[in-house]
């Protein structure tokens, strides 16, 4: 048997194409599947079964375009209200998949449905766990509404204990998040690789011995999830289609000046100190980057269901588009280039100071607002003295919070300050991105609390 794991950095997932030399199975797959044709080819193994491990609420699956396209069973929980046709699997079933044999195995917590698979061939075995045992963590349980939280933290528990009577000690862990998904219930160890014999040793569902303890805990320590989750579920239950990943036709320099001036969201995709030295008034700063960044923090702001434009190079437009296919943000329009006097001539250019810590607080009057747009709990930590806490998520729709005169904007890196103070500065305030990371404030003096 042998595994190829297929990164979304973006998002903090993996999908999984498992074969035996000629057939493979592939288990929760990414809306753009091109890279796992890819992955089959240079495999020279065909597509023969594709399975879900649950309904998904941080990405858009490919699994129903990419069985389609490749005439193969797409396995999907029997029990999942779905709008389209799908070979329903259950608890117990086996499927033979070459020389594999692959047993779904219940695991509800993430989700109600959920479904792990352990695949044995031969002496093989490995355990896709999707988002049940993950490395170090367990996947969030909150995601289906609070008044099913404490049950499905408690069934997450269990389903822990039934993997490990499923499966051997021995066998290789593949989970589909925890590797920055916001559907980790909590930070994850960071580890490339893992078997289940190891979590039981380092994981707290397991080390946890206490189910009361282990529910109290994890609902206790659960935190912010972007709000573009809650249009996964539903789109993935109808099933998405493949997404269109060619860039649009670039806009006229009229058409970008026309976006602008109605107030669209038009995104720039360039790197932050670039666009606060430089760009097209009304724009909003997300720079583009293969991490996870960009696709989270714009899926979380975006009002969905409006048009976007993407201003940036031919390169990282097509890369944005790829990304944000993946959460639903699809056909966004587009303008080619990074000089913005090229790309709307007619149009108002803007710029905003960017400082470090040590001009904060040798510049900054006294009586300007600190503003933190960090999360809830990264400010309760530990902030700067006297700060205000907006997080960067909850700004548009907390404007009338934010204090009057000029703004002093920071978060944890840079990133999503850059965000905010373009934000801001859309809406006409006068803003200062403090570009620098926050683990540097006290040591630049900065009065700390926490």
């Amino acid at each position: 048997m042998d595994v190829i794991v297929i990164e979304t950095p973006q998002l903090g997932d993996r999908s999984y194409l498992v074969h035996d030399g000629q057939e493979g199975l592939v288990i929760d797959a990414q809306r753009d599947i091109d890279r796992i044709e890819e992955a089959a080819g240079r495999a020279e193994v065909g597509i023969a079964l594709v399975a879900e491990t649950h309904i998904h609420n941080d990405y858009l699956t490919g699994g129903l375009a990419l069985a389609q396209k490749h005439g193969t069973p797409y396995l999907v929980n029997a029990a999942d209200e779905v709008s389209f046709e799908r070979t329903p699997i259950s608890d117990g079933h086996t499927i033979r998949v070459g020389r594999l044999t692959v047993k779904a195995v219940a695991t509800p917590g993430h989700t109600h449905h959920h479904l792990s698979y352990v695949v044995t061939h031969g002496d093989d075995e490995a355990v896709f766990s999707g988002g049940s045992v993950l490395y170090g963590s367990v996947g969030r349980t909150d995601l289906l509404g609070e008044e099913h939280a404490e049950h499905l933290t408690r069934d997450q528990w269990n389903s822990a204990r039934r993997l490990g009577d499923e499966a051997s000690e021995r066998a290789a862990l593949y989970p589909t998040h925890g590797f920055g998904s916001f559907c980790s219930s909590g930070p994850a160890t960071g580890a490339d690789e893992s078997t289940l014999g190891e979590q039981f040793s380092t994981n707290h569902v397991y080390t946890d011995s206490d189910q009361l303890h282990f529910v109290r805990e994890l609902l206790a320590n659960l935190t912010a999830y972007p709000n573009y989750y809650v249009h996964m579920q539903p789109t993935n239950a109808a099933g998405p289609s493949e997404p269109d990943l060619e860039i649009p036709d670039p806009l006229t320099a009229q058409e970008l000046t026309a976006r602008l001036d109605a107030g669209e969201w038009v995104v720039d995709l360039r790197h932050r100190v670039a666009y606060a030295a430089d760009h097209l008034h009304g724009t909003v700063s997300f720079e583009y980057g293969d991490g996870g960044s960009f696709t989270t923090f714009l899926g979380w702001v975006f009002p969905y269901g409006s048009q976007l434009t993407l201003v940036g190079s031919r390169d990282g437009v097509e890369k944005a588009i790829r990304d944000l296919s993946r959460i639903g943000i699809d056909s966004p329009d587009a303008a080619l280039g990074e000089d913005p006097r090229g790309l709307a001539p007619s149009a108002q250019i803007s710029s905003y100071p960017r400082v470090d810590w040590p001009s904060l607080l040798a510049d900054r009057p006294e009586g300007e607002a600190i503003l933190d747009v960090r999360r809830i709990e990264e400010f309760q930590t530990s902030h700067i003295d006297g700060a205000v806490n907006i997080p960067l998520h909850e700004l548009l729709v907390r404007l009338d919070e934010v204090p009057p005169g000029r703004l002093w904007v920071h978060c944890g890196s840079g990133y999503r300050a850059g965000v905010g103070a373009s934000l801001l500065e859309r809406e006409g305030r006068d803003v200062v991105h403090i570009d620098g990371n926050f683990d540097d404030a006290a040591g630049a003096g900065l009065p700390m609390v926490g």
